[in-house]
C-alpha cells in the first residue's frame, strides 16, 4: 500500500531514470490530457509531496499524479517486458533513450502549470519526509480538532503528509491507544511523542524494500502461571498435607520478532508484545487492526 516511504521511493527510482533526460515519447491515456505531448522537452525532477507526485519538465510543466491505494510507476530499460499490469491499465508513458516510466492504475493524472502546484498540493500539511519538516504546525492542526479520533486525524493530509492507513495502526499501537481514542483523551506529551516517532518510522523505511516497524527483540509477557502445590507444616489438614501456594507472576521474556509489522494484516494472530489476538474492524471505511490487550480507549 503505498505511504509516504514508499511515495519517495518512487519519486527517487522516477528522479534517476528521467531527471535531465529529453523524453522521446510521452502518451498520458487520460482524456483531458490525451493530446498533450511532452516530447522533446527535458525532465527537470521528480519529487514527491507527501503521497504526491510532481514531474517537473521545460516549459514550466508539471505532471501531478497520486497512487491511492493500488497505482505504481515502473522503470523499464529499452529492450525490457513491461511487467506492471495488462495495457488497459496503463495511464502514461514518460521514454528517454536509457529508461521508460509506465504509469499503471493511476487514479490521479494531470499535467499544469508548475506554477499552479500549490492547487493540488497546498492543502497538505508538514510533510513527514520533506526538507521542510515541521512538526510544531502539524501538532496545532492535530489539537484543531480534539474530539476526532486519532486515526481519522493521522490518515487527514492536512495535519501531516505521508502517513496512511499501515502507519495510522502501527502509530496507534506503539502508542498503546487505540485508533478510536479521541486527539484531545491522549495522555499529556503523547501527542508530541507520537508526531516524533511517526518522522522517525517513516525516515527509517525511506529507502528500505520492506515496511518494517518492529525491532528485533520483544519481551513478552508469559501467560499467568497457575498455583502450585507442596508441603508445608500446619496448613490444610495434619502435617505435610500438600497446600496450594500463590506463584509469583512471570518476569517478561525477550522473544526474537520475525514480523515485520505489529498489527496490520495480523487479525486472529497473537499479539507480539501480549499475545492477545489482534482484532480488525472497519474504521472510516478502512480496515483497522489493533491489540485489546496493549492498547487502551473506546473500541467499536
Amino acid at each position: 500500500m503505498p505511504e509516504g516511504d514508499t511515495v519517495l521511493q518512487t519519486a527517487t527510482r522516477l528522479h534517476k531514470a528521467l531527471a535531465g533526460q529529453v523524453l522521446t515519447r510521452s502518451d498520458l491515456r487520460v482524456p483531458r490530457f490525451a493530446t498533450a505531448d511532452l516530447s522533446g522537452r527535458t525532465v527537470l525532477d521528480v519529487t514527491a509531496r507527501g503521497k504526491h507526485l510532481l514531474t517537473r519538465i521545460e516549459g514550466g510543466l508539471t505532471l501531478h499524479s497520486h497512487l491511492r491505494m493500488d497505482g505504481a510507476w515502473r522503470v523499464y530499460a529499452p529492450d525490457e517486458r513491461w511487467r506492471g499490469g495488462p495495457g488497459h491499465q496503463i495511464r502514461a508513458i514518460l521514454a528517454n533513450a536509457e529508461h521508460t516510466a509506465v504509469g499503471y492504475r493511476l487514479p490521479v493524472l494531470e499535467l499544469l502549470r508548475t506554477s499552479e502546484e500549490d492547487r493540488v498540493v497546498g492543502h497538505l500539511g508538514p510533510d513527514l519526509l520533506g526538507p521542510d519538516w515541521d512538526p510544531g504546525p502539524a501538532l496545532d492542526r492535530l489539537l484543531a480538532a480534539p474530539e476526532r479520533p486519532l486515526g481519522e486525524a493521522l490518515l487527514d493530509q492536512r495535519n501531516l503528509a505521508g502517513i496512511g492507513n499501515v502507519y495510522k495502526c502501527e502509530l496507534c499501537f506503539l502508542a498503546r491507544v487505540t485508533p478510536w481514542l479521541p486527539v484531545g483523551a491522549l495522555p499529556d506529551g503523547a501527542l508530541p511523542r507520537l508526531v516524533t516517532l511517526a518522522e522517525r518510522l517513516l525516515n527509517a523505511n525511506r529507502d528500505r524494500p520492506t515496511r518494517t516497524t518492529t525491532i528485533t527483540s520483544e519481551l513478552r509477557t508469559p501467560p499467568p502461571l497457575g498455583p502450585r502445590t507442596g508441603t508445608g507444616a500446619g496448613v490444610g489438614v495434619g502435617s505435610g498435607a500438600r497446600a496450594e501456594r500463590p506463584r509469583a507472576r512471570p518476569a517478561p521474556q525477550p522473544v526474537r520478532v520475525r514480523e515485520r509489522l505489529y498489527v496490520y494484516g495480523r487479525a486472529r494472530r497473537p499479539c507480539l508484545r501480549c499475545g492477545t489476538p489482534i482484532r480488525l474492524a472497519d474504521q472510516d471505511d478502512r480496515p483497522t487492526y489493533w491489540c485489546p490487550g496493549c492498547q487502551s480507549g473506546p473500541t467499536p
